[in-house]
């Protein structure tokens, strides 16, 4: 699916994507990739699985995967599928045991926070759940302040305005955190370009970026991305050889 301010537009199936998109190719370029099921309305977990064990086959970096995660035994069966994370949402603010389980069951560093925020018409930023479909009456000050300290690993911080847009990163969903943060943060929703990857990169309260969709990237844009990066002092991992793998390869460094 392709997304623009949560609104989705589908682009191909299963089989689409693997003929377009190799996923154990990709890993070269990328750190960490992440799966989440978009379904509107009912979900069926055990396709989502088949869909991502058979997506992320060969796909060496670590793997996080979401979407509709409402038990222990879902989230059991994404970490069978080849996830290495779960990603939860909604479950944050309406099902906080489901996330202290997941922790306590998995490990911290297993669990994605995953908060979608959008700006209203009086500057207020709010959180929504359940796709985007439901605003959350707490301030996101408030209602992050346990999330951020005790239950998860890392949060993914996601701007519905900005989602698909092009128009660069939203730094002000930064300010809806807690002061005493302390939990890496990843941000997402509006990236176009490498350029704009690299501002993010650079903000000192952001520890990794994120495009919602490869498909911004085709060709070698994700590669091209992630050199620049690295030429701008990103500190990345450097994979050498990849000519060797049928890989284009810079004389002097390549990707991951």
């Amino acid at each position: 699916m392709l997304s623009r301010n949560f609104r989705l537009q589908r682009v191909g199936n299963i089989d689409w994507l693997q003929r377009h998109y190799n996923f154990a190719h990709v890993s070269f370029f990328i750190d960490e990739l992440i799966v989440l099921d978009v379904t509107r309305g009912d979900r069926n977990p055990l396709d989502f699985c088949r869909t991502l064990e058979a997506l992320t086959t060969g796909c060496f970096v670590p793997i996080a995967a979401g979407g509709g995660v409402r038990s222990l035994d879902q989230a059991r069966d994404l970490l069978r599928s080849g996830a290495d994370k779960i990603v939860v949402n909604s479950p944050l603010f309406n099902q906080p045991e489901l996330v202290q389980a997941l922790a306590s069951t998995f490990g911290q560093q297993c669990v994605v926070g995953s908060v979608d925020l959008k700006r209203q018409a009086d500057g207020i930023y709010q959180i929504y759940t359940h796709s985007g479909s439901q605003p959350l009456a707490e301030s996101p000050q408030t209602a992050l302040h346990w999330v951020s300290q005790d239950w998860v690993g890392e949060l993914y911080l996601n701007s519905i305005d900005r989602d698909g847009t092009g128009q660069g990163y939203d730094f002000a969903l930064l300010d809806q955190l807690p002061v005493d943060c302390s939990i890496p943060v990843i941000l997402a929703g509006g990236v176009g370009n490498g350029q704009q990857l690299a501002v993010g990169f650079a903000n000192p309260r952001v520890d990794a970026v994120a495009t919602a969709h490869l498909f911004n990237f085709l060709g070698d844009g994700l590669q091209r991305a992630r050199q620049m990066l690295i030429d701008k002092g990103a500190d990345l991992p450097v994979w050498i050889g990849l000519d060797r793998l049928g890989l284009r390869n810079s004389p002097q460094s390549a990707t991951a």
